[in-house]
């Protein structure tokens, strides 16, 4: 009998030591924007071998791929939670993704890391949803103080992506900021997808203004820029963080050499020791530099694994009272502070395409 209760002792032991914690991972993996998930998907790898174990347990990655949708989005959260029995969500990128995906987390209690979802609704009147990137208005200001007081703009043409929310929020942040300086707004609309801009750059040649901001992503600003340029325009072309993306050089070619755009991170514009590692083991592995993405995959992993080491448990409510009261956590696109409404505190980017390639300009903190 004694020989049965050790033997029974030694497998509740083996199998307490093969329990892992899981977290999940909702990221567009395929679809419009899968660039996007595919940069995210390497930082957040690259932080599960620099932290592969919290609480003395192996940590579980499970990816659910949203394919780019809005309705896949809330699915997989869902999933996750439901039968991976993740105890943390690691996304998303797009805005609408997160919005879609974290209204189901915010139901079911778990908390959410989005890396990326910089529109303000995202967490806005939530208890579980979080975000290790800058918001809208923030990044919205900084674009159009650069612009205004560096590039000396007086006059843009405002080209908003009218089904996605990040670009409707954004260029609302960004007209705001740029009027209240003195400048003058023209607005121009497209959607998700579309190929020709030809009516809307015809208006915009028109009015002739000093810069186009386009605030969508890096498939529509790529082409915009193309066909901006055989048209003739020959002023400055700005756009956000949707912008930071290899496609956006791929598709627009020439077209988008010196697109000054504002994101999250840079290697040359690395502050912190985490960074300088994160980028040293990032080259090491793929073999190149490090995007923004990347980078902010690479925070949401570690500032959720913070977390959980500093409630000392896995319980999804303990989790997520540790991440709002994350404080000068130093990660890899700088030092990072989790507010009460779960917003990050951090600078704006800048970066700038020149030959070819995302070069740093500066780091700025907007005064709004």
């Amino acid at each position: 009998m004694r020989k049965l209760l050790v033997t029974l002792l030694l497998v509740l032991a083996v199998l307490g030591m093969a329990e892992t914690i899981k977290i999940g991972v909702v990221l567009p993996m395929t679809g419009g924007i899968a660039a996007f998930g595919q940069m995210t998907w390497e930082g957040v790898q690259i932080a599960h071998e620099f932290k592969p174990k919290v609480l003395g347990k192996d940590i579980e990655l499970v990816l659910l791929d949203n394919r780019s949708d809005k309705v896949e989005a809330a699915n997989a959260v869902a999933r996750a939670i439901d039968y991976e029995k993740v105890v943390a969500i690691l996304g998303q990128v797009a805005s609408s993704h997160s919005l879609a995906g974290g209204a189901v987390a915010e139901k079911k209690g778990i908390p959410m890391v989005s890396s990326s979802s910089t529109n303000p609704l995202v967490t806005q009147g939530k208890k579980y949803v979080n975000r290790v990137c800058f918001i809208d208005p923030y990044q919205g200001a900084a674009m159009a103080e650069f612009a205004y007081n560096q590039l000396g703009v007086k006059s843009v043409a405002v080209f908003t992506d009218i089904e996605q929310d990040y670009s409707v929020g954004l260029s609302a942040f960004f007209r705001a900021a740029f009027k209240k300086l003195g400048g003058t707004v023209f607005n121009e609309f497209y959607r998700t997808g579309d190929q020709d801009f030809t009516a809307q750059l015809t208006d915009v040649l028109n009015k002739n203004p000093d810069a186009i901001y386009v605030t969508g992503y890096y498939p529509e600003i790529a082409l915009l820029s193309r066909q901006a340029r055989d048209l003739g325009y020959q002023g400055y072309i700005l756009a956000g963080d949707g912008a930071d993306a290899p496609e956006t050089i791929q598709i627009g070619g020439e077209a988008v050499e010196n697109l000054y755009f504002t994101t999250h991170f840079h290697p040359k514009g690395a502050t912190t020791e985490l960074g300088r590692k994160f980028i040293e083991k990032y080259r090491e592995k793929y073999g190149k530099d490090p995007s923004a993405l990347a980078a902010l995959g690479f925070d949401a992993y570690m500032v959720i694994v913070n977390a959980i080491e500093r409630a000392g448990s896995t319980d999804p409510d303990k989790i997520a009272a540790e991440i709002r009261n994350t404080k000068n956590y130093e990660g890899a696109t700088g030092v990072i502070t989790i507010d009460k409404e779960g917003n990050a505190l951090k600078p704006v980017v800048i970066n700038k395409i020149e030959n070819g390639k995302f070069e740093y300009v500066t780091s700025l903190i907007p005064s709004v």
